[in-house]
């Protein structure tokens, strides 16, 4: 497989996008990074707050939202660890896309996928921004959200082990606070914790497991899968270890029990100890402080508390990082100005992540200097498909490279996916499903729309795009021609 896709690319092996070897050895993510980055990196605010709202619209059966959202998912990473085991590119799906559909590929999800995480890092510095606020309300909101950007910046421009060793100790936190919570919160189901009764049976004595019924729980999947996304971030980081091979592998067969057991497992302990409906709105209290408050344990909202805020700020670190390395890899396909590909001599791209990061910076602002332009609404709902976007062309493109793969090619796989190409075509058709199911509610639609709106914008450019990228090449012809001429001479 190594060979196919050494054989479609356009540049030399050492210059080729994405390629591990850009960032020096000793800069390079170790195994504990992204051994941390591929446990916690999945763990956001959403499963912490967010999941307050499904529990309460869908019941119990919440379990089985999030459990289908997470097949997705896993079908993907699967999808894409396959690719990225046999050609580890800090670019991944997009330099796939390059290779397996062509650059028009690579040019839309790229910076569809940039344009989602610089919507991702204005939001979680206006969230952080206003808890820290609700702590200290001396504060303004504006200056604590704008100090958040300033210090994710310098985390990431000082070095990629900078970023890895950031993000290594925010993971383990919600990781450690995960594992508590199960931990304490089966034994309190199951009665066996101080002043506890056994509580299975509020799985089904609320109205049943299935209360709204099924129509519900599939729209809810849009919802969750969007708490997944980010998984691929593991990927990305894995690309830039000691062990890239090794690391990928990791990141792409771990997904599915870190999805059943952080989320799913989760879900399940609160609406075993809580019936359904009467869990508390998130904006009365998150459904974990709940829980962790009925569990007995001083201070449980001070500590939940402190794990939410560490959530919302290991995004905004992950979604620098994540800008930056898709907006450097589309400037080494000159999809992007060129400016943004160049690194320090610690490996990272530092005008990707300043300019990335002046990208959420503007949408920060602008939600606190125009709240009511729509703008920053705008653009928290134009990245609802991006998700859907990347799934779809990582479900594509591996599709596309399987089938120009020899036979000898597809031996040699490190990492395969199975029932080829049927689980394609189920990812492919569960990403129309949830677009469907999408249209038939207000909030849906708004999201489908927007995002349609974006993607269109990028695809009028795209002529654009495509004549400079003649240009160049054009341009580059000449100059090797002009070289052997005077080789020869």
């Amino acid at each position: 497989m190594t060979g196919k896709y050494d054989a479609e690319t356009t540049s030399p092996p050492d210059t080729q996008t994405g390629h591990p070897e850009e960032a020096p050895h000793g800069k390079k993510l170790r195994t504990r990074h992204v051994t941390m980055i591929t446990l916690g990196g999945i763990i956001g605010a959403s499963l912490f707050v967010g999941s307050a709202n499904i529990i309460r619209n869908t019941g119990p059966a919440a379990m089985l939202s999030y459990a289908a959202g997470g097949l997705l998912v896993f079908l993907a990473m699967r999808m894409l660890g396959e690719m990225a085991a046999a050609r580890p590119a800090v670019g991944s799906f997009m330099e796939y896309a390059r290779v397996g559909l062509g650059t028009w590929a690579a040019y839309v999800v790229g910076w569809l996928y940039w344009y989602f995480w610089v919507g991702v890092i204005a939001y979680e510095a206006v969230v952080g921004g206003g808890i820290l606020n609700g702590w200290f309300p001396a504060l303004p909101a504006w200056a604590v959200s704008l100090a958040l950007l300033a210090i994710f910046v310098v985390t990431n421009l000082i070095s990629l082990r900078s970023f890895g060793e950031t993000e290594f100790w925010l993971a383990s936190i919600k990781v450690i606070a995960i594992v508590v919570f199960l931990g304490v919160g089966t034994l309190f189901a199951l009665g066996l914790w101080p002043n506890a009764t056994f509580s299975i049976s509020n799985l089904w004595t609320h109205g049943g497991f299935m209360p709204n019924g099924i129509g519900v729980v599939l729209s809810s999947i849009a919802l969750v899968l969007f708490s997944y996304f980010g998984t691929e971030i593991a990927v990305m980081a894995a690309a830039e270890s000691e062990n890239p091979e090794k690391g990928i592998r990791q990141a792409a067969k771990t997904v599915i029990w870190r999805v059943m057991l952080f989320y799913v497992g989760a879900i399940f302990v609160i609406v075993t100890i809580v019936p359904w409906n009467q869990l508390p709105a998130p904006s009365v209290i998150a459904p974990f402080t709940y829980v962790f408050s009925l569990f007995g344990m001083p201070g449980a909202e001070m500590i939940m508390g402190l794990v939410i805020f560490t959530a919302v700020i290991s995004v905004l670190n992950s979604g620098t990082y994540s800008a930056a390395r898709m907006f450097a890899a589309l400037a080494e396909q000159g999809l992007a100005p060129k400016t943004m590909a160049k690194r320090t001599k610690a490996g990272v791209p530092a005008f990707a992540v300043i300019a990335s990061t002046i990208g959420g910076l503007a949408a920060t602002v602008v939600n606190f200097i125009a709240p009511s332009s729509g703008i920053y609404d705008f653009i928290m709902n134009s990245t609802g498909l991006v998700a859907l976007f990347v799934y779809v062309f990582i479900a594509a493109t591996q599709w596309r490279l399987r089938v120009k793969m020899t036979a000898e090619e597809r031996s040699d796989l490190k990492l395969k996916v199975w029932l080829f190409p049927w689980l394609n075509i189920v990812l492919i058709l569960g990403a129309i499903g949830i677009v469907t199911i999408m249209m038939f509610s207000e909030s849906g639609r708004t999201q489908v729309w927007t995002s349609l709106i974006a993607a269109g914008a990028l695809v009028l450019f795209w002529p654009m795009v495509r004549t400079r990228l003649a240009l160049d090449k054009e341009k580059e012809s000449l100059v090797a021609s002009s070289v052997l001429d005077k080789a020869h001479q």
